[in-house]
């Protein structure tokens, strides 16, 4: 009983973090298919962080290093697909969490752009 509550647990983290994904990968101008795959949202990421300028001046790691991190960690989600699931989703967070901050840093720079 145990192992089916926590796989569907895992299942169901996998499922939001995919979801959160694809809406970042549209965020960024990714044309996101239905119900993409890891490998998918890794290309869409891989592709923003080619077409995403780097702002000179914001603190920590770049927009771009940022991307390109998400997408690494997606690559490695992927390449584990379901062999290894708590550390599947681990990557899945990782990757959500350096897109947001590569978000996070591209705010400033549109609003000083809509300003001028």
């Amino acid at each position: 009983m145990i192992n089916r509550e926590l796989s569907s647990r895992l299942a169901a983290g996998h499922g939001r973090r995919v979801t959160h994904l694809a809406e970042a990968a549209a965020r960024w101008g990714g044309h996101v298919p239905d119900d993409p795959g890891i490998t998918e949202l890794a290309d869409l990421l891989e592709t923003a962080a080619t077409n995403t300028p780097d702002h000179p001046g914001t603190p920590g790691h770049t927009t771009r290093t940022l991307l390109a991190g998400a997408v690494e960690n997606l690559r490695a989600a992927a390449r584990l697909g379901g062999l290894l699931p708590a550390v599947t989703l681990w990557h899945l967070q990782r990757a959500i969490d350096q897109e947001h901050t590569a978000h996070q840093q591209t705010v400033p720079a549109q609003r000083q752009e809509h300003d001028r």
